[in-house]
Parts: structure tokens; sequence; C-alpha cells
């Protein structure tokens, strides 16, 4: 309990290290130590807080009497809950306030000893490097890690409606194409094809390569984005894109 005496952190790397330990307590409780964490939360008993100490060890234990308490106290009464709902939901519960607690404790060592706007900056980058303690209980940091991992190998190729940039020249052809000529005029042909082919159903303009481009899902026009507003971030939430004159006629009646 905060009633043992522990150094003070000062600095925001003080900060830190106290923030670690005590994070890597409450971890170790609601993991490797779960069997006795779930024994020690008896419902039978008082009013029950989750501490974790900065030694990177964790207690479970009454609150503190004085008022107020020498450090913000943890959620109270978490044994109450534990019959009463399913263990896994229990625990992810747990986590999310020793969660909280932990940014608490760490903010108030920052308002305690006058950090600034640049210190609290890096304090809380600091913080967010490492996964919340609901994350490793709920196995949501791995996923996390696989996720970006997954996208930081899809950004090795065009994505979503940005790669229809590329395709435009192989799409565009379902517009009407001209009569096939001779063998011997197609090479001639085909660099004109390349140039001419993709038409801006806004503005009548060519294909640009330097330009952003977007095709309608419903017609399959393509579009400059600047002529029908869209930029290339605004692009990537877009799924099924329309452009304003197909839009307009599923909004008649």
């Amino acid at each position: 309990m905060e009633g043992i005496t522990h150094p003070i952190p000062r600095t925001v790397e003080e900060v830190f290290s106290d923030f670690r330990g005590r994070r890597a307590g409450l971890i170790k409780a609601l993991t490797n130590d779960m069997v006795k964490f779930y024994q020690t939360c008896d419902p039978e008993k008082e009013n029950l807080c989750l501490y974790g100490l900065p030694n990177e060890s964790w207690e479970v234990n009454l609150p503190v009497e004085e008022v107020p308490p020498e450090l913000p106290e943890p959620a109270l009464g978490i044994n109450f809950a534990r019959d009463g709902m399913q263990e896994k939901d229990w625990v992810s519960l747990v986590a999310v306030h020793s969660d909280s607690w932990l940014l608490s404790v760490a903010f108030y060592f920052g308002a305690r000893f006058g950090f600034g706007k640049n210190e609290r900056k890096r304090l809380f980058q600091m913080i967010n490097e490492l996964p919340t303690i609901f994350e490793v209980v709920t196995g949501m940091s791995k996923q996390s890690k696989e996720l970006s991992a997954n996208n930081n190998s899809s950004r090795t190729k065009p994505s979503g409606v940005k790669s229809r940039q590329s395709e435009s020249l192989t799409k565009v052809p379902k517009m009407p194409s001209p009569p096939p000529k001779e063998e011997e005029d197609e090479s001639e042909d085909e660099e004109d094809d390349d140039e001419q082919g993709a038409i801006c159903g806004a503005c009548g303009d060519n294909y640009g390569t330097d330009e952003f481009w977007i095709c309608c899902d419903a017609c399959e026009k393509w579009f400059h984005g600047k002529c029908v507003k869209i930029t290339p971030a605004k692009a990537e939430h877009i799924k099924h894109y329309k452009c304003p004159s197909c839009s307009n006629k599923r909004a008649r009646p």
C-alpha cells in the first residue's frame, strides 16, 4: 500500500520509471498472479483497492485512511463486482480502472513538481508508447501490432481509391473505343490512346499523371479530384464513391 516508503519521482524520467514499475505490478496481478489476485478480492470483505507499486509488485488492500490521500487512490470496491459478472469482464473492468489510476498518479507528480507544457507532453509520449493494461490483459496489444504490421506492408502499394489512379488507363477502355486499325498503325496510335483515353467527366480534360483522379463506382467515369472536391486524404475514407451526377440521381424521388 502507499504507506510503504518509495523514492518520490521529481523528473520526467523518474515519473515514467515510477509509472512503468506500477504498471508492471498491475499487469502481473491480472495475468501471471491472476489466481492469487482473484482469491484475494473476496466480496465478503470491505472496499478493496488494487495497488501497483514502483518495485513492480502489487497488493490488494483497504484504501488509505489519510484525507486527502498522499496520492490519487485506485477504484474502490473492486471485490464487490467479482462474482456479479464473468471473470474476463471483471478483469477487463479492473484493468480499465488501473489504467486510469496510473495516469492520474503520473500527472499528479507532474503537477506537484511543476512540469511545464513540454515536460507533460514528453511524459505522455513516453507513456503512450506502452500498451495499456487493458490492451495487455485482453490481448488487444498483440492484435494492434499485427494490424500495424499489415498496414505497413499495405503501404508498399497504392490502396483504396488511390489505386484507381494507376488503373485508369486499363479501366477507361470501357468507354466506346475507336474501330480497329491496321497493324502498322497500332504502334503509332498506342501512345495517343494512353494520353487521351482517360477524360475527366466534369471538365473534359485528359488524364495527367501528376494529378489525383477518382472513379465513380456507379457510372465508372473518372474525375479530377479537384473537379469534384475530393482530396487524396478524403478518398482514403470513401469505400464507394459516387460522382455528383450519380448522387443527385439517387436523391431524386
